[in-house]
């Protein structure tokens, strides 16, 4: 590779004769560098561009020894405090400590850090968080993400999740951290198109988006621009969903593929990660790292160590206390009706001539009508029609003996009226009764009901009655199911958390117990179908039982009775299967892990199974004994804790000169305000500010905040208050729009890394201010304070210190860490009053090519020491791939061994050596360093003269 100069984030260039500030650098496909800037001098102030090193071959780097020395003459310094801290916060951590994510604007539990704490250890930020449902694993992917975004790793970001979960995920990154990320939802798609030229790539406009991972599948052109894209992070919700599952690779699974290679850092959440097969959870595996494993069938806990996190609900009961309330489970018995007794009876008798005569790889039919009419009478009769008419074009005899088997039950279910559907009858007590049951009137904003149900007929007849006989109006009741459009189902789900939305019941099918929080608004839950699944337990549980619930969940299960021997023995089943969720929840931790499959539709299978083969409540316990075979590859989260460092102990602070956010910010503005002409407030006890965004402010954030963050009269409002923020959050959830009025105030939203930019460019071009500090350092003592930053090849801080260099009478004393000598100096904790006397700038400037001299010697030195570290952690994990690259060799070897396919196993080896040159790739451009550190002289500190 051709040498060329490596810019850092940071650095300040002259490129065509403008002045920039480096945001951020990208490497090319041709092996240059795309360098994005934001302008600093008069003609370019605040235009954000993007600079490519092989074409702008003239970008000057200005040389610190030429640094102009200027006299500051603000009151008390202010001018060079604000510019210094500016730059201060550009320093980015090159640790594996913890300095953002813990501050964002929630109630921080330390288990919610161990994830960050874990990634950040990696050579590549790359992890699946698999903890239980509800414990909050959207908040540990925010964290994670700021203590990226701080180190200069998080510019671009896309986030892929189900449609249902695209608004929810997208407020909770802006309200708790300030990640302004874009819905590419339908209507979100058709906005960009209108926005942006036809052949464009909207993923170069919106560097953080959100968008449905089937809306990306489905959408062919989209897929195109995936490919020409790049992120620094990738974020994959319910990421159970693009696991290769059998002998081919779905939709979803492709697509994952294509954008695992797609970014540095990969964050998959889901608390159901597996089901239960080696090769699947080892597709999510490779896509973290597709050099761990080199036989899918067969790996162990060593070859994927650090890639995952895993904990339950009872591993972290004493971190949380009172966070999770007990659930109170409750049964409701609905004895069957005359009318229900018959049809029990004539589908009990049963018995087809032509279906179930051959039994496949799924359950028998009769298992299917077994479950629709436990279900309800509608949707019993909805699978009747389909078979009916399936059967109608089959002339046999044994089809028509069918045909009148499912006409007489179909009559018999027919004739279940409403008041004779004797478990909607229970739910409708139940949901009134104040004694025995919920005393539910539908009057309250915050106290709102769910109902589950598998079957959309059901849910449909549940609409359709339910409605008036609670005495809810149209508005009241909603809907939501897999087959409603995106926009359909994020505003339900919207309107569910709003007290001002008119709505008070949802009755929902499974495709609402996959993330969404309905918890805010709800503590009820009813499953009116007893689910067949114990990971549908899990799942739609977690909707109302989870992180931040404030009361305790009432969860109600209505159990049919029947005298029928088939029925009774088929329910006790299914009620076993409620105990079993119960037990484990408290004990085990993972209910699937009973059934040890970790897929709903193979659960299901098991429970069909023990019905059709007329097992006993006691002889189907008994097999759900069997052992987790998935505890192979998750150690227990004890081990898991042992390995982490305390998450209190991780947690470092940056040097800063401001008490906080808030002060910097107000400093920044007064000092920018004139020159600037900003429009802003400050509420010192609330800790508030006020912003109107002019013009300048619109150009900067538009293509970077979503619409919905914007404010109707361009008025923001900032506060640096969590407590503010997090009941501005619950307020929200009151007002129609559903979104902040205040934002988070602190250093990762982009309204302060805008004032940040301006306060940088408040110095000339290569130019630093001179302080003198009288009583804190002695007459003839000079400090030239220098940043001293060695990037790797993608321009990211591998080494970056903030150095004092000390001189005494002209001549060099030593070399000082910026913490100490913040301390002996008192300068950002005290103020010093400017004499506003006439400094010799000329024989300070003698002192600059020693001070540069020394720092790079000292970086030289600092960088030796990192290579030697970074090289035998490497060259360890170098060897081990060596190895592991010979494992998969060998592995094809066999697998082609007694097959004649030369071509395919060659296709296969290359695909081997290519995961792993890609690998080498990233290793050199992210652990190569040179010794050509980027020195900036900061400012000359000076005692007396």
């Amino acid at each position: 590779m051709e040498n060329q100069v490596h810019y850092a984030p940071g650095a300040r260039v002259v490129i065509r004769d403008a002045e920039w500030l480096v945001r951020k650098v990208d490497r090319t496909s041709t092996g240059g560098q795309a360098i994005t800037v934001v302008g600093i001098s008069e003609l370019v102030k605040d235009k954000e561009a993007i600079f490519l090193s092989r074409i702008d071959t003239d970008i000057e780097i200005l040389d610190p020894v030429d640094t102009k020395l200027v006299q500051d003459t603000s009151s008390a310094y202010q001018a060079s405090m604000l510019y210094m801290e500016s730059l201060l916060r550009r320093k980015a951590p090159t640790d594996a400590s913890l300095y953002a994510g813990h501050k964002a604007a929630m109630d921080l539990v330390p288990y919610q850090l161990d994830p960050a704490i874990q990634a950040l250890k990696q050579p590549r930020q790359r992890i699946l968080i698999a903890d239980a449902v509800g414990l909050g694993k959207t908040l540990a992917s925010g964290i994670l993400m700021s203590e990226l975004i701080r180190r200069g790793r998080g510019k671009r970001i896309l986030v892929l999740v189900v449609k249902s979960m695209l608004t929810q995920f997208q407020k909770e990154m802006w309200s708790r951290f300030t990640i302004p990320l874009v819905r590419l939802d339908s209507v979100g798609i058709n906005r960009v198109r209108n926005r942006i030229p036809t052949n464009h790539n909207p993923f170069y406009y919106y560097d953080k988006a959100i968008v449905s991972i089937d809306t990306l599948k489905q959408d062919t052109e989209y897929r195109t621009h995936l490919e020409n894209a790049y992120w620094d992070i990738i974020v994959i919700d319910e990421a159970h969903n693009v696991a290769e599952r059998g002998n081919g690779k779905s939709q979803r699974a492709k697509l994952a593929n294509l954008l695992a290679d797609r970014s540095d850092t990969l964050i998959m959440l889901s608390a159901t990660p597996h089901d239960g097969k080696a090769r699947s959870f080892a597709s999510l595996m490779n896509m973290l790292d597709p050099t761990a494993i080199a036989n899918p069938e067969d790996y162990g806990p060593e070859d994927i160590k650090g890639l995952y996190i895993r904990r339950f609900k009872k591993d972290i009961q004493d971190q949380v206390q009172n966070a999770f309330k007990p659930r109170e489970i409750s049964k409701a018995y609905c004895q069957a009706s005359p009318l229900e007794e018959q049809a029990f009876d004539v589908f009990a008798r049963l018995k087809f001539a032509r279906l179930d005569q051959r039994k496949g790889a799924g359950q028998l039919f009769k298992t299917t009508l077994e479950k629709a009419l436990l279900s309800s009478p509608a949707a019993c009769l909805q699978t009747i029609n389909n078979r009916l008419k399936r059967l109608e074009n089959d002339s046999g005899r044994e089809a028509y003996k069918d045909i009148e088997s499912l006409t007489e039950l179909a009559e018999q279910v027919e004739a279940i009226t409403p008041d004779q559907f004797a478990k909607y009858q229970k739910l409708v007590a139940v949901i009134k009764d104040k004694k025995k049951g919920f005393g539910w009137s539908g009057k309250k904003k915050d106290d709102r009901l769910v109902i589950f149900t598998e079957r959309i007929e059901t849910l449909r007849f549940l609409e359709a009655n339910l409605t008036g006989e609670l005495g809810l109006k149209e508005d009241q009741v909603e809907i939501l199911h897999g087959s409603m459009a995106d926009i359909e189902q994020q505003r339900i789900v919207e309107d569910f958390g709003k007290e001002e939305a008119k709505v008070r019941l949802l009755i929902a099918s499974d495709v609402a117990s996959e993330g969404i929080n309905l918890h805010y608004l709800s503590h009820r839950l009813i499953h009116f179908d007893i689910p067949w699944s114990l990971m549908v337990f899990q799942q739609r549980n977690g909707r109302v039982d989870r992180y931040g619930q404030e009361k305790a969940p009432q969860i109600l299960y209505l159990v049919n009775q029947s005298e029928n021997p088939k029925i009774k023995g088929d329910m006790r089943i299914l009620e076993l299967l409620i105990t079993k969720d119960e037990e484990a929840v408290k004990n085990i931790g993972d209910p699937s892990a009973l059934m040890g499959v970790y897929d709903i539709d193979a659960e299901e299978k098991i429970t069909a199974d023990a019905m059709e083969r007329g097992l006993s409540e006691n002889e189907f316990g008994q097999e759900l004994e069997a052992d987790d075979p998935l505890s192979l590859f998750f150690e227990d989260a004890d081990k898991q804790d042992e390995q982490n460092d305390s998450a209190v102990d991780a947690i470092r602070s940056m040097s800063s000169l401001y008490q906080n956010d808030y002060h910097y910010l107000k400093s920044a503005v007064n000092y920018l305000r004139e020159k600037d002409k900003l429009q802003i407030s400050f509420d010192d006890d609330n800790q508030e500010i006020e912003l109107f965004a002019g013009e300048d402010l619109k150009r900067r954030l538009k293509y970077v905040l979503p619409r919905e963050v914007w404010p109707e009269k361009d008025n923001f409002i900032l506060s640096a208050q969590t407590n503010t923020i997090q009941n501005e959050i619950k307020r929200s959830r009151k007002d129609e729009n559903a979104w902040p009025n205040v934002h988070y105030l602190w250093e990762q939203n982009p309204l302060v890394e805008w004032i940040n930019d301006k306060v940088v460019a408040g110095f000339g071009r290569h130019e630093a201010p001179v302080l003198t500090l009288p009583g804190r350092l002695a007459a003839g003592e000079v400090v030239v304070l220098l940043s001293a930053l060695i990037p790797n090849r993608k321009g990211q801080p591998l080494l970056h210190y903030w150095l004092g260099v000390n001189f005494n009478q002209g001549i060099f004393q030593e070399i000082e860490r910026l913490a100490p000598l913040l301390a002996r100096t008192g300068f950002g904790t005290r103020e010093f009053p400017n004499p506003d006397q006439e400094v010799d700038l000329d024989n300070l400037k003698r002192l600059l090519p020693e001070a540069v001299k020394q720092t790079k010697a000292f970086m030289t030195t600092e960088r030796a020491s990192f290579e030697e570290d970074i090289n035998t952690k490497l060259q360890t994990h170098l060897d081990a791939l060596e190895k592991l690259k010979g494992k998969q060799y060998r592995q094809l070897d066999l697998f082609f061994e007694e097959k004649r396919q030369l071509s395919k196993k060659e296709e296969k080896k290359r695909e081997i050596d290519r995961k792993f040159d890609e690998f080498m790739r990233w290793v050199e451009d992210s652990m190569t360093t040179e010794d050509n550190p980027f020195i900036q002289v900061i400012a000359v500190l000076k005692g007396d003269s």
